[in-house]
C-alpha cells in the first residue's frame, strides 16, 4: 500500500474513533438509566417554538440500547441533507417513535409553552412500548407520570434527545414546505416560518395567512 493510501486509511480510522468517542459521550444519560434498571429510555425534543407560523412538533424516540448512529447530533448543528439521511436511519433503527403536532390555532389559544408540552404528551402516547424514563430537552411535563430527566441543551448531550430533535425538525420542515406550495408569497421554504427579514416584509406586504400565529405576528401589522 502506498504511503498516501496508508495516510488516508489512518486518517479515516482516527476520524471513526473520534466519532465513536463522541457518541459514547452522548450516551452517558442513557447508560445511567439502564444501570438504574430502566428498560425503555426515550428522548423527547421539539421543533418550532420560535417561528411566526406553522405548528410546533415534538418527537419521542426510543433507541435500542447501545445504538450508535454515525453523525447523530443536535438537529440545529446539521445541514438539511444530513438531517434527512439521519431521519431515515433513526426510523430504521428505533424501537419506537411518536410524534405530536400542535397547530398555530392551538398555540394562539394556550400559548407556545403549553402547546409544546401538549405536543410532547401526544408524542409519548404514540410510543409502544411505553417509556419508563424520559430524557427531555429542558422541559418538565407535570401531567406525565413517568420518571423524567430534564437536560439543558439535551439535544447536544443525549443520543435519544438528538434523535428526537431530528425527527421533530424534519417532520416540521416537511409540513412547512407543503405550506410553501399553498402560500408561496411568504417564502416559507426558505425560512421555515421563522422571523427573518424576508418573512417579516412579506407579512407587512400581504398580511397574515391561515398558518400564521396571530399572537406572534400581530405587532407586524
Amino acid at each position: 500500500m502506498r504511503k498516501l493510501d496508508l495516510y488516508k486509511e489512518e486518517k479515516r480510522k482516527l476520524a471513526q474513533q473520534k466519532e465513536t468517542e463522541r457518541l459514547l459521550q452522548m450516551s452517558i444519560y442513557e447508560k445511567q438509566a439502564y444501570m438504574q434498571g430502566f428498560r425503555y429510555v426515550a428522548g423527547i425534543d421539539e421543533a418550532g417554538r420560535g417561528p411566526l407560523a406553522g405548528p410546533v412538533v415534538a418527537s419521542c424516540v426510543i433507541l435500542p440500547e447501545g445504538c450508535m448512529i454515525e453523525g447523530l447530533n443536535d438537529s440545529k448543528k446539521l445541514r438539511p441533507v444530513q438531517r434527512e439521511r439521519l431521519y431515515e436511519l433513526i426510523v430504521e433503527q428505533a424501537v419506537s417513535i411518536g410524534t405530536g403536532i400542535i397547530d398555530e390555532k392551538s398555540i394562539d389559544t394556550v400559548n407556545i409553552l403549553n402547546a409544546t408540552k401538549l405536543a410532547m404528551e401526544n408524542a409519548i402516547e404514540q410510543v409502544k412500548p411505553m417509556p419508563d424514563i424520559l430524557l427531555i430537552d429542558a422541559v418538565k411535563l407535570d401531567k406525565v407520570d413517568i420518571t423524567q430527566v430534564s437536560i439543558i441543551k439535551g439535544d447536544a448531550l443525549s443520543v435519544s434527545i438528538a434523535a428526537a430533535s431530528i425527527i421533530a425538525k424534519v417532520t416540521r420542515d416537511r409540513l412547512i414546505d407543503l405550506a410553501d406550495e399553498v402560500y408561496p408569497q411568504y417564502g416559507f421554504k426558505n425560512h421555515k416560518g421563522y422571523g427573518t427579514p424576508e418573512h417579516i416584509n412579506a407579512i407587512k406586504k400581504y398580511g397574515i395567512c391561515p398558518i400564521h400565529r396571530v399572537s406572534f405576528t400581530k405587532h407586524f401589522l
